[in-house]
């Protein structure tokens, strides 16, 4: 196992080397370390997930609503599946809330049948439209103008930060070479591709850009313009674990052109999400949250979900999406160049990422890529961050067992000195007490580390020494 951080990259040629470790770059390489082969992982953060796929709305999608007949609707209605299952297997927690598309005047009530039509086309026939009198029996929280809304019984909420950590992990495990503060500067193409990055040159066979906002500036180092990025800011309010009993599925709009609109969505952790926005951008490292962003989201909210408005706020934040001038994902293969670009992978990329993976071994395997002896790989068991999933603290026999998961450390978010300790000795582990949070949840809930920050550093700091 190599995880590196720092220093010069090892000598000899990768056989492929990933650029860039998100939730798709990651899926990516875990799919490559199935091969006998050797591999490598690049990302330029100091963590995995570190970009879009840490700010997303975290949402398993069905795709019903993906373009008929695209590469995404393929993609996304495969990947559901595949990650359901990987998702159970791995322990990351999902729970199957289903979604409720509402209209709120006319020419949204309008269309709702030409969405269902859409659901059957992609293979989803469990989408039905209702009246609002069954809307509001369902919701009774929604605020008033309900005309109806399409029933999605299938979507659910996921973990998306355990999701990544486990596809890394496990790539990891399986002798994928991991370097992470490795920005890829410039590319010479050639047999092999030699990538000069802040930590040396590396040399690799085959080479797959994944990387996410700055995917299309990788393409153009190797000669292409196939497509570019426009990041597209979403900003969120993240409301208080107290709000949950107040939303009982995700609760979506009829979507519009930026996407899929505004929604209203618990979570995984136990609290209640209101976003995002969709504003496209010039700059690629805009996550800040804005006045104006903000107020919209509330704007929207009071008239969603009225009462969701008067709870406490935990948090704001913003991720930026790949956005790009297509409607479909632009994957692009270059055989003759042993070169695949995976480009535009919005927010449906979390539930396709597992497809996109064996998409793209395919196409690598077009470029001349030995795909032979390929074996199963070792199962990973991942932490929980779920609450709807036994946590450590509530686990009598563990904690007899180990004391440490009874010492809370994070009342917020209810997280153990066992825990943390485990994320510090991890396969993959944190580089800083954010990278922690997303392993634990600590510092992530109500008091956003105000109470508990100093003790979480000081044990950051010693577990790391």
């Amino acid at each position: 196992m190599t995880v590196t951080t720092g220093g010069a990259l090892p000598d000899g040629a990768y056989d492929v080397t990933v650029v860039g470790a998100g939730v798709v770059g990651s899926a990516i390489a875990r799919e490559l370390a199935r091969l006998p082969l050797r591999i490598a992982l690049l990302d330029a953060a100091d963590d995995v997930g570190d970009g879009t796929s840490k700010a997303n709305t975290a949402i398993l999608h069905t795709g019903f609503d993906a373009v008929p007949g695209s590469l995404e609707a393929r993609l996304v209605r495969e990947g559901q599946r595949m990650l359901a299952s990987y998702a159970a297997e791995s322990g990351i927690p999902v729970e199957p809330l289903g979604a409720l598309l509402v209209a709120w005047d006319e020419e949204q009530r309008a269309a709702l049948p030409g969405l269902a039509a859409k659901a059957e086309r992609n293979g989803y026939r469990a989408a039905r439209i209702v009246p609002a009198e069954e809307v509001r029996a369902r919701e009774p929280g929604l605020g008033p103008g309900v005309l109806g809304a399409l029933d999605v019984p299938g979507e659910s909420v996921i973990c998306p930060w355990t999701t990544t950590l486990a596809y890394a992990t496990q790539a990891v495990r399986a002798g994928v070479d991991l370097h992470l503060g490795c920005r890829v500067e410039s590319v010479s193409p050639g047999a092999p591709h030699v990538l000069r990055t802040g930590r040396g040159a590396l040399r690799t066979r085959h080479l797959v850009n994944a990387a996410g906002l700055h995917a299309d500036t990788v393409d153009r180092m190797l000669g292409h313009a196939d497509f570019t990025v426009t990041p597209r800011r979403g900003q969120l309010i993240v409301f208080d674990e107290l709000a949950r009993p107040l939303v009982r599925h995700i609760l979506l709009p009829v979507p519009g052109a930026l996407g899929k609109g505004v929604l209203v969505s618990p979570t995984v952790y136990g609290n209640v999400m209101l976003g995002p926005t969709a504003e496209d951008l010039d700059d690629r490292t805009a996550t800040g949250s804005t006045a104006e962003g903000l107020a919209l989201l509330r704007e929207k909210g009071r008239r969603i979900l009225p009462a969701l408005l008067e709870e406490e706020v935990t948090a704001v934040y913003a991720g930026l999406r790949a956005a790009t001038e297509h409607e479909d994902y632009a994957i692009r293969s270059h055989p003759e160049q042993r070169y695949v670009a995976v480009g535009g992978i919005r927010s449906t990329g979390l539930t396709a990422s597992l497809a996109i993976a064996a998409h793209v071994v395919e196409l690598l395997a077009e470029g001349g890529l030995p795909v032979a002896g390929a074996r199963e790989l070792e199962p990973v068991r991942m932490p929980n961050l779920g609450e709807a999933f036994p946590r450590p603290y509530r686990d009598a026999r563990l904690i007899a067992a180990d004391p440490e998961y009874g010492r809370i450390v994070c009342h917020c978010e209810r997280v153990t000195r066992g825990e943390i300790r485990d994320a510090l000795a991890g396969t993959i582990p944190p580089a800083s007490p954010d990278g922690l949070r997303r392993r634990t949840r600590a510092r992530a809930g109500r008091c956003q580390g105000f109470h508990c920050g100093a003790a979480v550093r000081a044990l950051f700091e010693e577990f790391r020494r």
